[in-house]
């Protein structure tokens, strides 16, 4: 775990509450926990210029914290009020400084930021947020992810199932960090039943969690439509701040989805890895938030493979398929540069 300048300069937004935030009548804006890298390519890979076997070179593991680190810091200069970290292995992020170097990197920019973690043992995972709470507004659990693996391992979405264990992360949290301001929030899918949801959502207000990020599917639905409907009737049954999430992916969406479902703020992932400029109001990424990103990923040293993908996947949109089959083949960070420069150079569209 790295935090350039963090120890002895505290952000001036880190004093911001996110409760606060989401309690100013305002639509804030917030960027998920974003993909990992292996995710990042399948992603790609469902984009329709790979999937007529564009060539796209094999990744490696080099995707280290501070290609995440940089996204956050590239959507905060458009318009995004909070971020959020990757989804992080509380057991293992506790238990390896190895892990906590490789998984989280902040720097004194990157606020206000939630740290999201799967976990499945209260104690572990107020260990981890006791380890992080000096450089984030607060902690996540995820109660959504539906990937196998970490339903397998008793993370992510089966933990909608488990109230009573959700309950006692938050107690022990809550009862462990000393600072009143650090929030503890959750990220649930909803159930077939949707007054199980309402029913856990309840629960966890009455234990002091701060807020819940809805994604408005179950945990067996993947490309169905969001039951925006399901989230605006949890919000209508608890007190504490709910953020909508899923398929947004324009800010005319967001705002749409804001006042459709009566939450206090909306959540984005695909839409800002296409978009970064997403949420101050640009339909396509503009040529200057992608030298932005340039800018910043070569500045916090984000490996190459992890800079160009997610170029690719900021300009599939906005470029021609021959564009694309030239760009995605390009080999080394000086290759990126030099084509951005002589096809772009300094104009403000594409």
């Amino acid at each position: 775990m790295r935090s350039d300048s963090i120890p002895t300069t505290i952000c001036q937004e880190r004093k911001k509450d996110p409760v606060e935030m989401f309690h100013s009548g305002q639509l804030v804006k917030v960027c998920a926990p974003m993909v990992r890298y292996s995710n990042l390519l399948k992603l790609l890979l469902s984009c329709s210029f790979i999937r007529e076997k564009i060539y796209v070179r094999p990744f490696s593991s080099s995707f280290t914290a501070d290609s995440r680190l940089a996204f956050r810091t590239l959507v905060r200069k458009y318009s995004c009020d909070l971020c959020y970290t990757p989804m992080i292995v509380a057991a293992d992020f506790v238990r390896s400084v190895k892990a906590r170097d490789s998984e989280f990197t902040t720097n004194q920019g990157d606020c206000p930021l939630i740290v999201q973690f799967a976990a499945n043992d209260a104690r572990l995972l107020s260990d981890a947020a006791l380890i992080v709470c000096p450089y984030a507004n607060g902690i996540d659990i995820n109660c959504g992810c539906p990937q196998r693996w970490a339903m397998a391992d008793g993370y992510g979405a089966c933990l909608i199932n488990k109230p009573e264990l959700v309950l006692d992360m938050v107690r022990q949290v809550r009862n462990r960090v000393e600072n009143p301001r650090f929030s503890v929030s959750i990220k649930i899918r909803i159930h077939d039943d949707l007054a199980r949801t309402i029913d856990l959502c309840r629960k966890v207000e009455a234990t002091g969690v701060s807020w819940i990020t809805v994604h408005g599917r179950t945990v067996e639905e993947r490309h169905q439509p969001v039951h925006y409907d399901a989230i605006k009737m949890i919000k209508e049954n608890v007190s504490i701040p709910i953020v909508a999430n899923g398929d947004i992916r324009s800010l005319k969406e967001a705002e749409n989805v804001w006042q459709m479902t009566g939450t206090d703020g909306v959540m984005v992932a695909r839409g800002l890895l296409a978009n970064p400029a997403m949420f101050a109001g640009y339909e396509e990424t503009p040529l200057k938030c992608v030298w932005d990103w340039v800018d910043i990923a070569l500045e916090l040293g984000t490996p190459f493979m992890c800079f160009h993908q997610h170029l690719m996947y900021m300009m599939e949109k906005i470029t021609s398929r021959q564009e694309k089959r030239v760009f995605n083949a390009l080999s080394s960070t000086s290759a990126v540069l030099d084509y951005l420069t002589d096809h772009y150079g300094d104009d403000s569209t594409f």
